[in-house]
């Protein structure tokens, strides 16, 4: 089974999941993850998981199966962000529709429609086989017609401007080249994505070497698929930052300046493009108030940034070091006012009430409960990577804030439950165990333990008086 096969029965598994289920995962993963402990894949589940969470919240549309066989070649090529950024090599999910659409109505409107019938009838008859062949005539006659059309177009660049606004796509150049290079390559990069191990724990020894010899491989048959051979070698890699050791192995340095001089000064391009994503990524999830596995997409920008600094000599004045300096001073303000909000949204929940502000038999809402303990794990995750992400001072003075706030103010909380009514104990009491719950968050479990037997205490004296 090929990796890209077995990515997609993967995310087939995660959407068939309740999402109770994919919750308690999550958590789990992310768990792990933050402890350090190496789950062979979690970061790939993690990631899946939020695509799966993401494109059931937006209702992403889906394709024909035509469409679907067309483009399964092009899978380990897809990157799940805005059409317009840059990623080089790859082609945003959200842009294979506009694709397709320009096939069917300006490439090969025929040959389109007549394989979209017999793909139909070949699946209604549960001819997978069939189909297969089909779409492989199909994908051969379209890269035929992809270099037809684009090489008459080269001469004339009114044309060709005119051929790129057809394909419609933010990044059509790009997009069109990508699409015809690994039409045109689909065999070898199979072969290829075949002879590689399914998860590379770590590029570096006799791996690295086999790595670069089975792209070079590539490269010798074709020039226009060195690309392509290593966004898949990238997609292999546990750490895919690691992929710049292959521009440091054919450089003979680590020098960013001796990296720039060898073809393999891509990896540090795709690496630098693929932060930039993940700190989008990130961003939405924060805008959007239901971030999912966020701690661990943090832990992976951080080992990304990192991993670029340590393995490269990156002068901050050189082109890569001023871009690596603008994907930390995006990510410090991304996070800041997420951390700089925690202390008052702590402080809003638990602060001591009179009774008159205190509804009758009321409770803390769960929601805004559980929605505050994640922030205050999210910030902990901020404090533990915030070296790398520029962050230090803000997460050390914030998090000390809510360690005074929690020791000085539990006192006035136990006693809040000591002296409750009938109308008021609910609520107060809600607030207790809220604050043993952050307590676990901030000083561990034993001192929150500790707090939970006071708490249990102040009940006791409460129902004795």
């Amino acid at each position: 089974m090929s990796g890209a096969d077995t990515v997609e029965r993967l995310r087939q598994f995660l959407r068939e999941l309740s999402p109770k289920a994919r919750l308690l995962l999550i958590g789990e993963l992310e768990r792990c993850v933050l402890r350090g402990e190496d789950i062979a894949g979690a970061d790939l589940v993690l990631q899946e998981l939020r695509r799966v969470m993401r494109e059931q919240r937006d209702g992403v549309p889906r394709i024909a199966s035509s469409a679907r066989l067309f483009f399964k070649p092009l899978e380990p090529f897809m990157v799940d962000d805005v059409g317009d950024h840059t990623h080089p090599g790859r082609i945003a999910r959200s842009s294979f529709e506009t694709l397709w659409t320009w096939i069917r109505r300006d490439l090969m409107p025929v040959d389109a429609k007549i394989l979209s019938d017999d793909i139909g009838d070949a699946l209604l008859a549960n001819d997978e086989a069939k189909a297969k062949l089909i779409t492989r005539r199909f994908q051969d006659r379209a890269a035929a017609a992809f270099t037809t059309h684009f090489e008459g177009a080269a001469s004339d660049e009114k044309v060709r401007r005119r051929l790129l606004a057809q394909v419609g796509t933010p990044r059509s150049d790009e997009d069109s080249t990508t699409l015809r290079c690994v039409l045109k390559g689909r065999d070898k990069l199979a072969e290829l994505a075949e002879r590689l191990p399914l998860r590379i724990g770590n590029l570096a020894n006799e791996q690295l070497d086999e790595c670069k010899a089975l792209i070079e491989a590539v490269e010798n048959v074709d020039r226009e698929l060195f690309l392509y051979a290593l966004l898949i070698v990238r997609d292999r890699l546990a750490a895919p930052w690691q992929l710049v050791r292959l521009g440091t192995k054919a450089a003979g340095s680590d020098t960013a300046a001796r990296v720039a001089d060898t073809r393999y000064r891509v990896t540090v391009t795709i690496v630098l493009a693929d932060l930039e994503r993940m700190v989008r990524e990130l961003g939405h999830e924060l805008r959007s108030g239901r971030g999912v596995a966020v701690a661990a997409l943090l832990k992976t920008i951080h080992d990304s940034a990192r991993g670029l600094r340590t393995e490269l000599d990156l002068p901050i004045a050189s082109t890569w070091g001023r871009a690596l300096g603008a994907v930390r001073a995006n990510i410090s303000d991304l996070l800041r006012s997420e951390i700089q909000s925690m202390p008052g949204r702590v402080r809003n929940l638990l602060r001591p009430r009179p009774s008159d502000e205190i509804r009758s038999n009321s409770v803390l809402d769960p929601d805004e409960v559980s929605e505050i303990e994640a922030l205050v794990a999210f910030v902990g995750a901020c404090r533990q990577f915030a070296t790398e992400l520029a962050v230090s001072e803000m997460t050390q003075r914030t998090f000390s804030e809510l360690q005074q706030y929690l020791d000085q103010d539990m006192p006035a909380l136990l006693d809040g439950v000591r002296h409750a009514g009938a109308a008021d104990r609910g609520f107060r009491q809600s607030q207790v165990d809220a604050a043993v719950r952050l307590c676990v968050k901030v000083f561990g479990k034993d001192y929150a333990a500790l707090m939970g037997k006071a708490a249990e205490v102040a009940g006791t004296e409460r129902r004795a008086g």
